[in-house]
Order: structure tokens, then C-alpha cells, then sequence
């Protein structure tokens, strides 16, 4: 068996070969946090693309975050080390019943998470991550009715912080933050009664109402980072830990386990290796393939977002 030291050399010789960049979601392995040329969530990583000059894009996260590079860099080509590597949003969410909902409901601003297909973008009014989420419903002039999907969690959020009363949401949820439950949290809080309570917002509103702050995960890792506390327990995936102790090394962070694995991993994140991270570079596959027509159509509320101040 090879070390991983010489398939990450592979793959930096691969890197330079293809003129790759190689993009790593903060929920990715060390490892592969490790070679990337940026660490950041998705739509930052889809921006950074953007600024490079290369030929191909290894975007080391699951495949709706590849879908939306390909959205903003559509010269390119775009890999994923693997296909199967989806999101339990994305499945909640299929597009045939929003073309529906619209239908019924022409009236009806569609406010979909960037979590989404790019065939759910394409019937979307605008977009959201869930850092600016509340900004964007607000930007809504507020008699016009709004759908938010697909994360119900979020969307009770935005729904909370907005006072936004003709807001329907549509039932998805994350495998991981919604099986967060509130018990460990409480648990967690008696084991360390110094340490400060960082919840992503689509965790359940029981664990948010513990939480001292709450954000995207590119915001949690920032605020702990510049946070007086020197403790914290994170209600994220725990991949963050590795952006948190390289910008934060003297700081302790914990993390509590969901129901569904006993743990607080994303099994669809965790699915890329360095193994197939070199795999895609050298055969350039998985590769996104999507057609002018639904890319033009995704882009509109993707651009519809971007231009939110």
C-alpha cells in the first residue's frame, strides 16, 4: 500500500501537470485540507475558482458544490474524487415538485439554499448560503410570499430572525446537524461549564437555543478564532477542527455526537480520499458535464445573491 506521503506527491505532480486547483471544503479530511490551495465553504471555494487562471478545478466537497464552480466557471473542467459523494439536502429536494409549487403558486418567491441541485437552482428565484440567508429573505419586498428550501431547520431560523409570517418551508434536513440533540449538548455544557456553545443554524431550534453563537461554518471557525473564550463546543461537523486548531492552536474545542452515527461526521464529505482525489486529476473523472441551457438558467439567482449587499 502506498504511503499517503507519496500520493500526495502525486497528486501535487498531477496539480501542476493538469494546471488544477485544488479546492477542500472545511468538512474534508485533514489530509486533503492539507494540499489544498483553499479552505473555505462552498461558495467561497466556487468564488476563489473563479481567480485562477488554470484548466481544471478539484473541488474536494460533494457534488452540488462542484455543480456550482461549473456554474461560475463554465470554461473549465470540474472534478469530483466522488460521484457518490451527495448531500442529504440535495435528496430531500428534488425538482419535479418545485416546477409544480410554481405552477400553483406563481406569486411565490423561491429562496433555495445553496445546498440544492443544479436543476433545483434553475427554478429559483435567488439563492442563499447560510450566511447571508437572512439578508436575502429580507431583500424580498415583505408582502411578496416566499418558499425557502430545502433545510426546514435553517428555514425556521431566517423565519425567526426575519419575522417573516408568509414564509413557507419546505422539510429537508442535514443528517448531521439535525440529528443533533439538545440532551448531549446539555450534557456536554455540565462537562465543560467554561466552554462557549457554537451551533451552525441548521441544527434544531432546542440546540440553537443553547448556542452563544450562532453562523455559517466559515463565520463559527471566525468567531471562535477571535473570541476571548478559550473553550468552545462546536455543533458543526467536526472537520472543522482542522481550521479551528491551525487558527486557534491553544484553544480547546469539543464536539458532540448526533444520533445517526454516533458521531459528528458527514458520511458524503468523508467519501474523498487522497486515493481518488489523484484518481480524478489523472483521469479527469468524475467530471461535471452540464448542459449551456440549465447552467444560464442556475446562474440568474446565483448572480441574483451575489448582488445582495
Amino acid at each position: 500500500m502506498l504511503s499517503a506521503t507519496f500520493i500526495a506527491d502525486e497528486i501535487l505532480e498531477l496539480k501542476e501537470q493538469r494546471r488544477a486547483i485544488l479546492l477542500a471544503h472545511h468538512y474534508q479530511a485533514s489530509e486533503i485540507q492539507d494540499l489544498a490551495d483553499v479552505v473555505g465553504d462552498s461558495l467561497e471555494l466556487a468564488r476563489k475558482a473563479r481567480e485562477f487562471s488554470g484548466d481544471v478545478i478539484a473541488f474536494c466537497g460533494v457534488w452540488f458544490m462542484a455543480e456550482t464552480a461549473k456554474v461560475l466557471n463554465p470554461g473549465r473542467i470540474v472534478v469530483v474524487p466522488d460521484r457518490d459523494a451527495s448531500c442529504s439536502l440535495v435528496e430531500s429536494c428534488p425538482a419535479g415538485p418545485i416546477r409544480e409549487f410554481r405552477q400553483r403558486h406563481p406569486d411565490h418567491t423561491i429562496v433555495s439554499y445553496i445546498n440544492t441541485s443544479i436543476e433545483v437552482k434553475a427554478e429559483s428565484d435567488i439563492l442563499c448560503t447560510s450566511r447571508n440567508a437572512v439578508k436575502i429573505v429580507n431583500s424580498i419586498p415583505p408582502e411578496m410570499p416566499v418558499l425557502f428550501l430545502p433545510d426546514s431547520n435553517l428555514g425556521n431560523y431566517v423565519k425567526k430572525e426575519t419575522g417573516r409570517r408568509n414564509m413557507k418551508i419546505w422539510q429537508g434536513t442535514c443528517i448531521v446537524h439535525a440529528t443533533f440533540p439538545a440532551r448531549r449538548v446539555a450534557e456536554a455544557r455540565a462537562q465543560y461549564p467554561d466552554a462557549k456553545v457554537v451551533a451552525h443554524p441548521e441544527c434544531p431550534e432546542s440546540v440553537l437555543a443553547m448556542a452563544d453563537f450562532i453562523g455559517s461554518t466559515s463565520a463559527i471557525i471566525e468567531w471562535c478564532a477571535a473570541s476571548t473564550a478559550e473553550e468552545f463546543i462546536v455543533m458543526t461537523e467536526s472537520g472543522v477542527n482542522h481550521s479551528l486548531t491551525r487558527l486557534a492552536p491553544h484553544k480547546r474545542f469539543h464536539y458532540v455526537a448526533n444520533e445517526n452515527c454516533n458521531c459528528s461526521e458527514c458520511p458524503y464529505m468523508k467519501l474523498n480520499t487522497l486515493e481518488k482525489l489523484r484518481d480524478c486529476l489523472q483521469n479527469l473523472e468524475p467530471r461535471i458535464e452540464l448542459s449551456p441551457e440549465i447552467m444560464q438558467r442556475a446562474l440568474l439567482p446565483l448572480e441574483r445573491m451575489l448582488a445582495v449587499k
